[in-house]
C-alpha cells in the first residue's frame, strides 16, 4: 500500500512538474489538493507499523521521490518569483497612473478647494 501511494505522489509530481514546464496552469489545484492527500496517506503509513518494514526498494522509492519533490520546488519557486515580478510592475504602474491623474486633474480645475 505504501508503494502504491508513492507512485501517486510521484505520478502527480511528474504531472505537475510537466505542467508548469508547458505553462499549462489550469490543474495546479487539482494537483496541490492530490499532493495534499498522497502525502497524509504516506505519513500516515509511515508512522504506524508499517514503517518498521521498510525495505531498500520503499527506501531507494523514498530517495526518488525526494528528487522529484526538489525538482518540482525549484520549478514552484521559479514560477512565483516570475509572478511576483509581474505584480511589481503592475503595481508601480498603477502607482504611476494614479500619481499622474491625481496631479493633472487639479491642475486642469485650479488650485484645490478653489
Amino acid at each position: 500500500m505504501l508503494m502504491k501511494s508513492l507512485e501517486r505522489l510521484e505520478e502527480t509530481l511528474d504531472l505537475e512538474t510537466a505542467a508548469l514546464l508547458s505553462r499549462d496552469l489550469k490543474n495546479l489545484d487539482e494537483f496541490s489538493r492530490r499532493k495534499s492527500q498522497s502525502l497524509l496517506e504516506i505519513s500516515r503509513m509511515v508512522r504506524s507499523a508499517e514503517a518498521i518494514a521498510l525495505d531498500g526498494i520503499a527506501a531507494q522509492r523514498f530517495e526518488q521521490l525526494k528528487t522529484k519533490l526538489e525538482r518540482n520546488q525549484e520549478i514552484l519557486e521559479r514560477h512565483m518569483r516570475a509572478v511576483q515580478e509581474i505584480s511589481s510592475i503592475i503595481a508601480g504602474a498603477i502607482q504611476a497612473a494614479e500619481s499622474d491623474s491625481t496631479y493633472s486633474a487639479h491642475v486642469s480645475y485650479g488650485a484645490y478647494g478653489a
